[in-house]
């Protein structure tokens, strides 16, 4: 097969598959393909370690569109094909199976692997990752043979979301954290401390500052985890919520700049003649975060996608400068951060903790660097407007939740 597409997308997770409908949706005509080295049509990811795992949402509710959809569109899915090359100079892409596609714009969209447990028995049966759809099933096919106990190690977003998952499904359920808190690469010790509360009172057990050493088994299952302190944690399955590694092998064989992810412009442009990168294998110039940044999250995938759909369609598009946010769902729990909290000096909660509804600003030097929303969707909303500018009133003010946030927004905000 020896074909060549207008655009062709390597990737078909939330950036991939948003950058070609933003493309079909604008009427550009020329060919699109997206190559996926998934068997699934795009699907979104967030219900897969909440109401996927559980039941609650079936397979045929992950669906971005219906097939009908794509057939309107004229876009091809080329799937079940691995990207293993990339010839920039002849513009073209090679896959594991003997294909070739040339293009005239490649969008890097492929994401990445999640992050495997590099210690003894981190192979063995019943140890799991959960990353795409079908991680998700082989999982879920693993609770219905009779599991008890699962062990979950990372307690960032993944971690705790299927802790929560598990738990509800009936299982005893162990969460081992290197660092000495939850989440604490990405929210403050007050959110931090309300979620190992939200946890434990649902009978998971925290165990915060181990590292695990070994994952020991029989018969080529796991049976167990060894940590560092010596103690042996039984387990009939393993969940892995350790981070991912981003896919920037094939591009960085082909001579792209890679540094924590791909090297990209303001405009998502990688050092590649026609080659753009977007989502989570990007590392991008951010003017909110002062320097680069990599962000794994929906949002950041789909506003780059939107942005490079623009950039192709017009040959030209605005810097990159989108809002970053991010969500869980745990017990019913709803978490919603926007902003980047990096570098705060300062931080007022507004409401209890205790009451289950709380918000969290963040700062440096007055200027407001994110807000966490615990359960209250009205600080989520209009304290958007807040971040990136310096906020009106005092402190005590700020924290007052009976003040509406939108009250603090001061002229000129640049959110």
């Amino acid at each position: 097969m020896n074909r060549t597409f207008d655009t062709l997308v390597v990737g078909a997770g939330h950036g991939g598959a948003q950058l070609a409908m933003s493309l079909a949706g604008a009427g550009h005509t020329g060919p699109i393909a997206v190559i996926s080295d998934e068997p699934h049509a795009p699907y979104e990811r967030p219900p897969l370690s909440k109401g996927f795992l559980t039941g609650k949402t079936p397979a045929n509710d992950l669906a971005f569109r219906s097939g009908g959809y794509w057939e309107s569109t004229g876009i091809e899915f080329i799937l079940d094909a691995e990207v293993v090359g990339v010839d920039a100079a002849e513009r073209r892409v090679h896959t594991a199976g003997g294909e070739s596609f040339g293009y005239t714009h490649l969008v890097w969209a492929a994401g990445g692997s999640a992050r495997r447990l590099p210690v003894p028995g981190g192979d063995l049966g019943g140890v799991h990752t959960l990353r795409t759809r079908s991680d998700a099933e082989r999982l879920k096919a693993e609770l219905a043979t009779g599991a008890r106990r699962a062990v979950i190690v990372g307690g960032g977003y993944i971690g705790l979301e299927t802790a929560a998952s598990l738990t509800a499904a009936g299982l005893s359920v162990t969460v081992v954290e290197f660092l000495d808190r939850l989440l604490a690469r990405v929210t403050g010790p007050a959110v931090s401390e309300y979620f190992a509360g939200l946890h434990r009172q649902s009978g998971v057990e925290l165990l915060l500052g181990e590292g695990v050493v070994e994952l020991t088994g029989a018969d080529g299952r796991v049976k167990a985890v060894r940590l560092a302190s010596g103690r042996e944690i039984p387990a009939d399955i393993v969940v892995v919520g350790v981070g991912l590694v981003p896919n920037t092998g094939v591009l960085e064989d082909a001579g792209a700049e890679v540094s924590n992810g791909i090297i990209v412009d303001e405009h998502c442009r990688t050092s590649l003649p026609g080659v753009y990168a977007i989502g989570d294998c990007a590392n991008f110039p951010s003017i909110r975060a002062g320097g680069r940044v990599r962000l794994e999250s929906v949002q950041n995938a789909v506003d780059q996608a939107k942005l490079v759909a623009g950039d192709i369609a017009t040959g030209a598009s605005e810097p990159y400068d989108a809002l970053p946010w991010f969500w869980s769902h745990q017990y019913g729990t709803r978490l919603q951060t926007a902003g980047l909290l990096t570098g705060y000096d300062d931080c007022v909660v507004r409401g209890d903790p205790g009451a289950g509804k709380f918000s969290v600003v963040y700062l440096r030097d007055r200027t407001v660097l994110a807000i966490d929303a615990v359960n209250t969707v009205r600080d989520f909303a209009q304290g958007k407007a807040l971040v990136g500018a310096e906020y009106a009133g005092t402190r005590e003010e700020l924290a007052d939740p009976a003040r509406p946030l939108k009250d603090f927004v001061l002229a000129g905000t640049r959110a």
